[in-house]
């Protein structure tokens, strides 16, 4: 019982110490321009990459807004199960999450709620309920409003988004 919560102290002290409340992306990030590539369009989008334990676990945390085609993608090295999820402690906007495979491709989409809670323990988890090795956020509503869904295609790289 010492130990759990000596790490949940920890991990308070340090999410504290992440969230800025900026809304502009994060300096230290890469950019990268992208596209969703569906049955029948091509939407094109920007991308924070967030590869790094730390950047995946900071993610949009804190954030008060997201331009309207941008997002972040989270880069694994390894795949990931599908009880691994994603959470909204100290993150202030609604968003959507879709989980991809090695090919870019969507296997899951799912919403996700700010958790205004000062605990994170007491914040909701959003498991991908499929295997992934990345996953994208974005507004909430950005994946239905452009008639994206599953089995539709992340491609990254200006050069492959070639309007159809």
């Amino acid at each position: 019982m010492q130990i759990r919560c000596a790490v949940l102290c920890a991990a308070t002290v340090l999410a504290g110490c992440s969230g800025s409340g900026a809304a502009e992306p994060s300096a230290n990030l890469p950019v990268a321009a992208g596209c969703f590539v569906t049955g029948s369009s091509t939407v094109n989008i920007s991308l924070e990459l967030a590869q790094a334990p730390q950047e995946r676990r900071k993610g949009l945390m804190g954030r008060e807004s997201l331009a309207a085609s941008s997002g972040m993608l989270f880069q694994y090295q390894e795949q990931q199960g599908p009880d691994h999820g994603f959470w909204m402690y100290q993150t202030l906007i609604p968003l959507d999450i879709a989980y991809l495979d090695e090919n870019g491709v969507i296997g899951n989409i799912r919403h996700m709620e700010p958790c205004d809670s000062s605990n994170g323990a007491r914040c909701p988890s959003y498991p991908a309920e499929v295997e992934f090795v990345s996953a994208v956020e974005m507004n909430i509503g950005f994946f239905e409003a452009n008639g994206i869904g599953t089995g539709d295609r992340l491609k990254l790289g200006k050069q492959n988004c070639k309007t159809r």
